[in-house]
């Protein structure tokens, strides 16, 4: 069988694994945020936090909420880490120095899980699983909390109120987050994940030394790792690590996990709207996207330009050989298009091209599918741009779900669309044009401003991959990218929940003739083309310089 027909069958084995999941796991998390019943468990959460969780909160209220818990969450893991030589299970490791602590704390707080150290080799179970891994789930439930907020915005009317935070958060991680990272993990382990508290054990001699592997609770932080669309490894190596992904079976497997919430969600959002149509025009959107950059990767991964790549079948260098051309070009582009940020290949040796739509498909906005939570209301936001747009066409005052467009809500959508871009290029600019961080680029030219470029693009957009080119580990560049990730997170969340708390004071209006259809076909063409080029006229002049001039020139 070619390796072309292998990547086919795959993705349409995907694609039908996901449409099985779809509708049942939508329901569910629609009926999960509508309920009013709280478990015995969440009884116990709530009054250990002190939250009422049937107070509505209106947005400021909400905003506090979040950013309150978050600000709590990174003190937490930041202290974790720099204790870590003086606590148990440790392992032996020192603690980790205040630089890349606050790195690494604000990056699993904000769903980054951008990683500037080894973990196998700076890290001990304690920091890996009551640190990093609890983040996983917390960083997750945060997002769809807020993604849930901006639906009631556009659900509810005459009333500022958005729901309760801490209801929204604790419900998200015990009746979502919770089952499906358990039954992830247990097929984990049945495709030969690891799930031990192993220390450091020596295997054998190679080339004269020792050589030590670690043990640890691989496949529950893997598990949530993907179903959250967070990304942070316990190894080094990522999901290119036989420990974390040893089969072509457990990397479709991490794809499916990658994609399952952020599409479920779209049938949860019409749910909730009383309008399934409306979330099926939104999955459209984000399907479209996906499968036109998958079929893209996998063009570029496997055009031949040169004897070595034809012998090799394709752009080989840095792809495991039990994943192929194909499995790395699927999982690249879902971890891109999300904010997931694992790897299962050295995203640095992709061709030129094959970089370039690494990272268009972050400069998205990782709206197709996006990140959990994060990719709806981010979604969201680009249709109310969308629904502007078709309003200035033909002169009517534009309308969303029955809810006008004005100048309040169209301002909050602008700042949504321009904060991690200018975060992003801001930083890369700085980045380029002083002298100590261009001591961390390992290449020169347009490969080399593709590195610096991807590292503030993942860093800004909340995903967390990277070129690997880049000595990321120097006080320059964990700072930095550290600023840009919580801006990155928080920011947008602001205007993301003051639209939601605008909307949900309006009174709904009627549809009449003249309404943009939203649930039709034609509204998800210009939401396509919406997408692409507000990102095309904000990022091409980078990539031009970057990913394309490499592109071109080989």
């Amino acid at each position: 069988m070619s390796p072309v027909l292998t990547g086919v069958l795959q993705l349409l084995a995907l694609v039908a694994a996901l449409a099985l999941a779809y509708r049942p796991l939508g329901d569910h998390m629609a009926r999960v945020y509508s309920s009013k019943k709280h478990y015995a468990p969440e009884k116990w959460i709530y009054k250990a936090v002190g939250a009422n969780p049937d107070a509505e909160m209106r947005w400021p209220a909400y905003l506090r909420s979040v950013l309150a818990f978050s600000a709590v969450s990174v003190l937490f893991l930041y202290l974790l880490q720099r204790l870590q030589g003086h606590l148990p299970g440790s392992l032996g490791f020192v603690s980790i120095k205040p630089d890349q602590a606050f790195n690494t704390a604000v990056s699993f707080v904000s769903n980054t899980n951008w990683q500037s150290y080894s973990g196998e080799q700076a890290m001990g179970p304690l920091v890996q699983t009551g640190g990093l891994a609890v983040q996983n789930f917390l960083s997750a439930a945060v997002g769809m909390a807020v993604a849930v907020a901006l639906v009631r915005g556009f659900a509810r009317s005459r009333t500022g109120e958005l729901g309760n935070f801490w209801s929204d958060l604790v419900r998200g991680t015990v009746r979502i987050l919770l089952p499906l990272s358990a039954i992830a993990a247990v097929v984990l382990v049945a495709c030969g994940v690891i799930q031990n508290f192993s220390g450091i054990h020596e295997v054998g001699q190679f080339f004269g030394g020792q050589q030590q592997w670690n043990g640890g609770a691989v496949a529950s932080q893997e598990a949530i790792k993907e179903l959250g669309t967070n990304g942070g490894a316990y190894f080094n190596a990522n999901s290119a690590h036989p420990f974390e992904n040893p089969t072509p079976f457990s990397n479709l497997f991490e794809i499916f996990l990658i994609l399952l919430i952020p599409f479920a969600l779209t049938r949860t959002f019409g749910r909730m709207v009383g309008s399934v149509r409306q979330g099926y025009a939104i999955l459209a959107t984000m399907v479209t996207i996906w499968l036109g950059f998958t079929a893209l990767m996998m063009w570029t991964e496997f055009s031949h330009h040169g004897p070595a790549l034809q012998a090799a079948g394709g752009a080989m260098e840095g792809k495991e050989a039990r994943f192929g051309i194909a499995g790395s070009a699927i999982f690249s582009v879902a971890t891109t298009l999300t904010s997931t940020g694992s790897v299962n290949s050295f995203h640095s040796s992709f061709t030129g091209l094959g970089g370039g739509i690494q990272l268009l498909g972050m400069q998205l906005g990782e709206i197709a599918p996006g990140g959990v939570g994060s990719g709806l209301y981010g979604m969201l936001i680009m249709a109310i741009i969308a629904v502007f747009i078709a309003g200035l066409m033909v002169g009517r005052t534009p309308e969303y779900l029955g809810k006008k467009i004005g100048t309040r809500q169209i301002k909050f959508a602008a700042c949504y669309i321009l904060i991690t871009p200018a975060v992003v290029l801001g930083f890369t600019a700085l980045a380029m044009a002083l002298p100590t961080p261009g001591h961390s680029m390992s290449n020169g030219g347009a490969h080399g401003f593709s590195e610096v470029l991807y590292a503030y693009t993942s860093a800004g957009n909340n995903n967390g991959s990277a070129f690997a080119g880049l000595n990321a580990n120097t006080q320059w560049f964990n700072t930095t990218t550290g600023l840009a990730m919580l801006l990155g997170r928080f920011l947008p969340m602001v205007f993301v929940l003051a639209l939601a708390g605008s909307l949900a004071e309006q009174q709904p209006v009627p549809a009449t003739a003249g309404t943009l259809r939203t649930e039709k076909p034609l509204f998800a063409f210009l939401l396509v083309g919406t997408i692409v080029i507000v990102t095309g006229l904000t990022y091409f002049p980078a990539l031009a310089l970057g990913p394309l001039a490499e592109g071109l020139a080989s």
